[in-house]
């Protein structure tokens, strides 16, 4: 992915975000499904899909609408979610997508922070929850979106995990978990 700043004046703080995905996707075209909100005075949340992106066979998702909430732990930037997975199917996105809706304003998306999803996301296999880390896509410049806001935007990665694993992430840190043979992206691991 190559990221060209194609910011301009006068563009909404949405139009900023997307148009950075733009520059990041190489024009891909993306797939919208709305998530509405639960949260009285927040709009609701998108989950932004794109197929075969950064290359084929895998599905890309990124929320947008998470950052609109406010936590007491979001100083220097406020997260979106993403998720690359092997995979056509965007469940696994709509799955992150909503737990970020729901857990907005509670759960400040740290590295390290797991998320339960409580029963299989998808019927490609048993994986019921996602551990939040630095995206695999995208580098450090890229995650960060001026979105004309006081913070900017920081896109986290979320990666599809077994219950055992956000137990062994809890017990052990997230270090010793990402240091164990498995593929981030195989959503039929065992």
């Amino acid at each position: 992915w190559r990221y060209g700043r194609a910011m301009g004046t006068g563009l909404t703080r949405v139009e900023r975000f997307l148009t950075h995905l733009d520059g990041l996707s190489g024009g891909v075209e993306p797939s919208f499904w709305p998530v509405e909100s639960t949260k009285p005075g927040i709009k609701g949340l998108t989950a932004i899909g794109y197929k075969d992106t950064p290359e084929p066979g895998l599905f890309l998702g990124v929320t947008y609408g998470l950052s609109l909430a406010e936590h007491k732990d979001w100083r220097y930037g406020k997260p979106e979610l993403c998720v690359c997975v092997r995979s056509d199917s965007p469940t696994w996105l709509l799955a992150m997508a909503t737990l970020a809706e729901q857990l907005r304003g509670e759960c400040p998306f740290r590295y390290g922070d797991t998320l339960n999803f409580g029963e299989p996301i998808s019927e490609e296999s048993q994986l019921d929850g996602f551990v939040v880390f630095a995206p695999s896509v995208l580098d450090k410049d890229e995650a960060k979106v001026d979105v004309g806001d006081a913070l900017p935007i920081h896109i986290v990665g979320t990666y599809p995990t077994y219950f055992r694993e956000r137990t062994f992430i809890q017990q052990n840190g997230l270090e010793a978990f990402w240091g164990l043979r498995w593929d981030p992206y195989d959503v039929k691991r065992p």
